[in-house]
């Protein structure tokens, strides 16, 4: 917890250049890392820290800082040093999307009762959000459903992970894999071949991700890790990694997490998902959307709707409801979301009739 404000030095005293420094570094903030596995005390505590942090007192502090000339200070470099770390704890201050880049390890392996497998930390950069950069965020949905991996290779996709049918493991395929988190869990806990795609501009930061955690990911049998730009809908050697995308229909596990965001996104999701999901029988399109609002259960319905009215329909199996959190809100459920997850395989039909 931040130290109370009457404890920092204050501008009247004239504080030294590396006393300012920790006094800056005392007020960061940093968006938590949400576990819909935690229990609820500990959010509520963590909920309690941060509100506690985010006191007047600190905002006035900071203003303090920024508006003193600094003038004992004889070093302009030290002055400007000290003004840009005060306007970043401000900029903390009014939300993440005002927040800097952001470096964070997201924990697995532990769900508060037990350990199902040897805990590991995968770390992502989040660069500052600017304009339309909603994938340099990492969203609540993808942490749920990296979470919720081994449940499903054990239920839903065991035919694709069951050594006893002699097959090599699937080839997966993450659709708008923003900051990387999903496809780099699958990678670690399913131990698998995983290729990452997103925007052009989304790219470099997902590559940055990728290399800082695959030795994590190949200590642990996964990989090898592919990345490279995929647009859906798009067809210039900008928009789509020729490379890795030129053939179709090569992935028997496609994942995508919080995919939709506009009225065009359904139907663009369901046919780049039929485009690279492979005609294997066991083949699996997995696809989770939080539930935050009357919008985006909509694009949810019509997502289904538009994957049952592709050419060759592929149908949603099962359903599920988990329950995340998102950072990107400050409202009294402290962005509690609940997760829509669905599991979609290709089916033959014969007539008006459905076959397996």
């Amino acid at each position: 917890m931040a130290p109370a404000v009457e404890d920092l030095p204050q501008m009247w005293q004239r504080p030294r250049y590396a006393s300012l420094l920790e006094a800056l570094q005392s007020l960061e903030l940093s968006p938590p890392i949400w576990n819909h596995k935690r229990r609820r005390s500990d959010i509520l505590a963590e909920q309690e820290s941060l509100a506690t942090q985010r006191k007047a007192a600190a905002t006035r502090y900071l203003s303090s800082i920024i508006s003193s000339p600094l003038a004992w200070l004889d070093d302009d470099d030290q002055r400007e040093e000290v003004w840009a770390r005060a306007s970043k704890r401000m900029s903390e201050r009014c939300g993440r999307t005002a927040m800097g880049e952001v470096v964070r390890a997201w924990p697995f392996g532990w769900d508060g009762v037990h350990v199902p497998y040897e805990p590991f930390e995968i770390v992502i950069r989040e660069p500052a959000l600017t304009g339309d950069s909603l994938g340099f965020k990492t969203w609540g949905s993808s942490y749920v459903l990296s979470q919720h991996l081994p449940r499903l290779g054990a239920t839903s996709l065991f035919r694709l992970f069951d050594e006893s049918f002699g097959e090599p493991r699937p080839d997966v395929l993450e659709l708008g894999s923003g900051t990387g988190l999903l496809g780099l869990a699958a990678a670690a806990l399913w131990k698998v071949p995983v290729t990452l795609s997103d925007l052009p501009g989304i790219v470099s930061n997902l590559k940055v991700n990728v290399e800082r955690n695959a030795s994590l990911v190949e200590a642990r049998g996964g990989g090898p890790l592919r990345v490279g730009p995929l647009t859906w809908g798009g067809t210039g050697e900008d928009e789509v990694d020729q490379g890795l995308f030129g053939q179709p229909r090569q992935f028997k596990i496609v994942l995508a997490a919080d995919p939709l965001y506009d009225d065009e996104h359904p139907a663009l999701l369901a046919s780049a998902i039929e485009e690279h999901l492979s005609l294997d029988s066991e083949a699996r399109a997995v696809v989770m959307v939080p539930q935050r609002d009357d919008t985006t259960m909509r694009l949810r319905d019509a997502f289904k709707a538009a994957m049952v009215a592709l050419k060759s329909p592929i149908i949603c199996d099962e359903e599920d409801e988990l329950a995340g959190q998102d950072d990107w809100v400050e409202d009294e459920e402290g962005g509690h979301v609940k997760c829509w997850l669905g599991v979609f395989s290709r089916r033959k039909t014969v007539g008006s009739e459905q076959i397996e």
